[in-house]
């Protein structure tokens, strides 16, 4: 089972987007999305210093650019992903990224909303001095005790020993000069106190800006940070993500999910290395692969042929061989793969997506909208996709039963963007 999983804030070094810009399409794509950011994500990511990357502003969408523009440029769009992992997950702000990956909003808006995130976090911070310190070691029971007792938030329970305190730099200065037994501390390259009380105004900006972003459910197995839990509608998801601004961080249950879920793989998008480490102290057996520079390509793709969906359908890697750019994710698609429960294996389906970038109308001028549990034949529009100059027909490549539509007649899409699942037919069911 593979994982793909985003790192947070504080993981951003001066330069890590350099390489990638030098793959084809990536430069054009970032560019792009530096509008959606209200940031210019190439400079941020190859000049600028460690401290201009600090700001909350800036640190929040070059991290989510980057991720995706990876992802893409790993399997080729992100239209592609449930195709090559089972599940994925975020830290922080990687949740956003991760939303984008699972398919649950576009691209798109995911830089629309970490745009809103960061400058609200940002202006949260600049109320008072705050910031966050990794408390490393120590017994756990003793280091939240202590914490506590300084008045101070567990803001990220990240595992391997490892909890994240945050409050007033007051209240830090005096933690540290009084650690718990046995524990290191490392002051980290954040602007504020994350994940606490001091961000319940960030909270409210961003809940006004989720209400203008269409989502759809997740095409793979998403878990959130705020428990662990493997998110099943967008709404839900939304929710989570909005509160978790002011919530801790509770990575080490996303790793215990992880664990029950059987993962055999990780893979971790830039800027990589943290997510990874504390795997390798919890998880050990697992694959990991801290995805840095494209160089690291292959073997992000063999990893995926490996221990991915299409390793156990008995499905080739195909289509990935020598991408080196983001492939072409304007083209229909159908994604085949697993969508893997905490409980259970789900059956194998296919996954309907959209061939360009407009509205979504559900059935045809013959037939009205199919209902999930109806089986349509190969070939039979199921709906269409409405741009200015272009219409495009949702068809499937075989027959089969409609899972579930995970877009309304009338909602703007994205190309690439899942429209439905697909249970293709077996030797006992007849397509109509």
């Amino acid at each position: 089972m593979l994982v793909i999983v985003a790192p947070g804030q504080g993981a951003q070094a001066p330069g890590f987007l350099a390489p990638w810009l030098d793959l084809p399409g990536v430069a054009a794509r970032v560019a792009a999305r530096s509008e959606l950011a209200g940031c210019d994500l190439a400079r941020y990511g190859t000049t600028a210093s460690a401290d201009e990357i600090r700001d909350t502003a800036i640190a929040q969408p070059l991290l989510v650019g980057a991720g995706l523009a990876a992802a893409e440029a790993a399997f080729g769009g992100l239209h592609r992903m449930a195709r090559y992992a089972h599940a994925t997950a975020g830290h922080s702000v990687g949740e956003l990224t991760a939303g984008a990956i699972a398919g649950v909003l576009s691209a798109d808006d995911a830089l629309r909303l970490v745009r809103v995130r960061g400058n609200a976090m940002a202006a949260a911070a600049a109320i008072s001095p705050t910031g966050m310190t990794a408390v490393i070691g120590g017994e756990e029971a003793q280091v939240l005790a202590a914490i506590k007792a300084h008045g101070l938030t567990p803001a990220n329970m990240n595992g391997a020993g490892q909890i994240v305190a945050a409050g007033t730099t007051q209240q830090l200065a005096a933690f540290a000069a009084n650690p718990p037994a046995g524990a290191r501390l490392r002051s980290l390259q954040v602007a504020g106190a994350f994940h606490t009380r001091h961000m319940t105004l960030a909270v409210d900006a961003l809940r006004s800006a989720a209400m203008s972003v269409t989502v759809s459910s997740p095409a793979m197995t998403l878990l959130s940070d705020a428990d662990g839990a493997a998110v099943r509608s967008s709404g839900d998801w939304l929710a989570r993500i909005v509160a978790q601004v002011s919530a801790p961080v509770r990575w080490d249950e996303c790793m215990a999910s992880m664990a029950r879920l059987g993962v055999t793989a990780i893979i971790e998008l830039p800027p990589a290395g943290t997510l990874t480490s504390l795997a390798r102290r919890v998880l050990p057996g697992v694959a990991l692969l801290a995805l840095k520079t494209p160089d690291q390509l292959p073997a992000a793709r063999a990893l995926a042929a490996e221990h991915g969906p299409t390793q156990d359908s008995g499905m080739a890697l195909t289509g990935l061989d020598g991408i080196d750019g983001l492939g072409d994710i304007d083209s229909t698609d159908a994604m085949e793969g697993h969508h893997p429960g905490a409980d259970s294996h789900s059956p194998e389906w296919r996954l309907l997506v959209a061939p360009l970038a407009g509205t979504f109308r559900a059935g045809s001028a013959d037939h009205p909208a199919v209902a999930p549990g109806a089986f349509v034949a190969a070939g039979a529009e199921l709906g269409l996709i409405e741009a200015r100059h272009d219409r495009r027909p949702i068809t499937p490549p075989c027959p089969g039963a409609i899972i579930e539509w995970l877009v309304e007649d009338g909602d703007p899409v994205s190309a690439g963007q899942p429209i439905a699942r697909l249970q293709p037919e077996t030797s006992e069911q007849r397509a109509i």
